[in-house]
């Protein structure tokens, strides 16, 4: 079976995204397609694949998985590709809703490439996490954005071993069963942050996670370190914007601005 395919790259997290509302493709191959298409060496290559899905409640829905495989239930940097993916294609309109298996977005599209995602309200705070990996303890903050985050801040992000330190807190058991996501926050001026994340899924350090640079933003606020709307940049070098509200340390209106751009389309055979 020959497919059609566009790949994107949201700041500098890059997917295949497939167009699925024909259901052309079984739910129950998208595991074993996705394995195989994001694969560096032999396909295509990328950080997770995307389906775009019929939905009866919304514009479309998105089913997102990451590049061994793995099913998560969201993705921010994943949200505005497929909202971009849907715009390109003609089944949304520049402010559009859609399904995740996390719960309702509505995202908007701007020029310049910008896409802008309004989420859902995080759930399962945790705050001041002393965990000690390799002899060094860590204050770690908690949230889940969608997928499961821990946010830790550090004075100079360039001199921490992402990698060492993510792929063991990843599989911390205070995160147990699902294990988290580890995001690296340094505080600058003006109102901005530097972030570098550990996603699990991938496995290793990527140039962006949305929802980590939301859980980033949220929780500086909640730690006055930062106001809303918090500038953020990622590993890669692009800029976001994470906005939210608080009300009794309650968060809501949270929303994600950074950019979505189509790097190419093609066709395989699967």
């Amino acid at each position: 079976m020959e497919i059609d395919f566009s790949k994107l790259s949201a700041a500098g997290n890059d997917f295949v995204l497939i167009d699925n509302r024909n259901s052309k493709i079984s739910a129950q191959n998208y595991q074993n397609i996705t394995k195989k298409l994001c694969d560096r060496k032999y396909a295509i290559g990328a950080d997770g694949l995307i389906f775009l899905e019929k939905s009866e409640n919304a514009d479309f829905k998105m089913k997102y998985f990451n590049s061994d495989g793995s099913h998560a239930s969201m993705c921010g940097n994943g949200g505005r590709s497929v909202a971009k993916f849907a715009y390109v294609l003609g089944a949304a309109r520049e402010e559009m809703v859609f399904e995740t298996d996390a719960g309702i977005v509505n995202a908007e599209i701007f020029p310049n490439d910008r896409v802008k995602l309004s989420l859902y309200e995080p759930k399962n705070l945790k705050r001041d996490l002393k965990i000690t990996v390799y002899e060094k303890e860590f204050n770690i903050d908690f949230i889940d954005t969608g997928v499961p985050h821990a946010v830790i801040f550090a004075d100079d992000i360039e001199k921490i071993d992402v990698v060492k330190y993510g792929r063991f807190l990843r599989h911390h058991s205070n995160f147990a069963p699902d294990g988290t996501n580890v995001d690296f926050v340094q505080v600058l001026a003006g109102n901005t942050l530097l972030v570098r994340t550990y996603e699990r899924g991938v496995e290793d350090e990527t140039l962006a996670c949305g929802t980590g640079i939301t859980a980033c933003g949220i929780i500086s606020v909640l730690k006055n370190l930062a106001v809303s709307p918090v500038k953020i940049i990622a590993r890669g070098g692009d800029n976001l914007e994470v906005s939210l509200e608080t009300d009794n340390k309650k968060v809501k209106n949270v929303t994600l601005e950074g950019p979505a751009v189509v790097t190419f389309e093609g066709n395989i055979k699967i």
